[in-house]
């Protein structure tokens, strides 16, 4: 489309890429787009809607930690530069060793945003996440403590402070709730899988600490569109931003739920008609002193059972979806966020305020369709 921006997402093939890819493609808001990733499309697990969003025509495989894929990755056939570039990238898998994440997330984030400012990107949206702040379990907003509580956080807090320190860098960083939606496989879709087992086994599905631990989420869909709702603010001026906040917008982006462990357990028991609970006091705190025996215990409790219903069910290629849990997962902390600012300084709504069993069946629908769910 003439006179929209050009767009250049970094992990444009990621969960939340993919789906800001759509968004762009759907709503036309894009002159042009092009999607980085080190990942094929073909190895993506893309589903059918994305073929045309994430085509082969658009997409390149680089690696942006990479200083020498930087320039192939902003160069552009006009020689212009890109107006919004969006990084969406970085290590997502839980539990990894510190250089994975200094590597492809810190190294990444920098490299990237070094070379949006040496070419004078208009706008550079840097995804980070809710779990940079101080577990609390009332709504932590942008100017509360941060005590990064899972590795992941750790080293996109330490890209937030890098990428502020880039002169000329145009940046907006967005914190960023557990992400959720179709053929979403990371928290909400382990809780399902897991979920999935205890039907099959007839068994009591019993969470870790308490209903009240708040695991705040936004859905996927909602999040793709304030990423480029903020990038078009950033350009247009920035109105309503308070300077005495700093001088790079930040933005908690969180549903209004307040979502916990009790939300989850509710809509699972309702789905799946098992029965559910909490473990006691005394089961919590042996969990907090024995942390890896207790995840040993749950995934050799489920895995076995899970293979077996993809067996039964004839999946031989089951997708990313696994009822494994990780340890950095586990823990007990709060993710609570109060995303105001970001709904009244940029005039963002919410299409979907809160998770709840229609948005959970969608999810499984996708899997179905997929053919990844047993």
């Amino acid at each position: 489309m003439d006179g929209a921006p050009s767009v250049l997402i970094i992990g444009g093939l990621g969960y939340i890429g993919r789906f800001l890819a759509l968004h762009i493609h759907k709503n036309k808001l894009a002159s042009q787009v092009r999607l980085v990733d080190k990942v094929l499309p073909q190895l993506a697990w893309l589903a059918p809607e994305f073929e045309t969003a994430c085509s082969q025509e658009i997409f390149m495989q680089a690696d942006a930690s990479k200083e020498q894929s930087l320039a192939r990755i902003f160069d552009r056939g006009d020689g212009k530069s890109w107006d919004y570039v969006f990084n969406c990238g970085g290590e997502t898998r839980y539990s990894q060793e510190d250089e994975v994440y200094r590597l492809r997330t810190l190294n990444l984030s920098v490299a990237a945003g070094t070379e949006a400012a040496k070419r004078k990107v208009k706008c550079f949206i840097e995804v980070s996440t809710g779990m940079v702040y101080k577990p609390e379990n009332t709504p932590r907003n942008e100017a509360d403590k941060t005590k990064p509580w899972l590795k992941v956080a750790k080293y996109k807090l330490l890209a937030e402070e890098e990428l502020s320190k880039i002169e000329g860098l145009n940046l907006v960083i967005m914190r960023v709730a557990h992400v959720y939606g179709e053929y979403s496989s990371k928290y909400v879709a382990t809780a399902l899988c897991l979920a999935r087992v205890y039907q099959h086994l007839e068994k009591e599905m019993k969470w870790l600490w308490t209903k009240d631990l708040r695991v705040n989420t936004v859905q996927v869909e909602d999040l793709a569109k304030a990423l480029f709702h903020v990038a078009q603010w950033y350009e247009n001026g920035m109105n309503g931003w308070n300077h005495a906040w700093g001088k790079i917008p930040l933005f908690n982006i969180v549903d209004h739920g307040n979502t916990s462990q009790g939300t989850l357990e509710k809509i699972i028991a309702e789905i799946f008609k098992i029965p559910t609970g909490f473990q006691g006091q005394l089961i919590s705190s042996f969990a907090r002193l024995n942390i890896d025996h207790v995840v040993d215990e749950i995934n050799d409790e489920s895995l076995g059972p899970w293979a077996e219903l993809l067996t039964n069910a004839n999946i031989t290629r089951p997708g990313p979806l696994s009822p494994f849990m990780e340890k950095e997962l586990l823990k007990d902390a709060d993710l609570c966020m109060d995303g105001s600012r970001f709904e009244e300084v940029t005039g963002f709504h919410y299409q979907t305020p809160e998770i709840n069993i229609e948005e959970v069946e969608k999810i499984i629908s996708s899997y179905k369709r997929m053919n990844w769910w047993p």
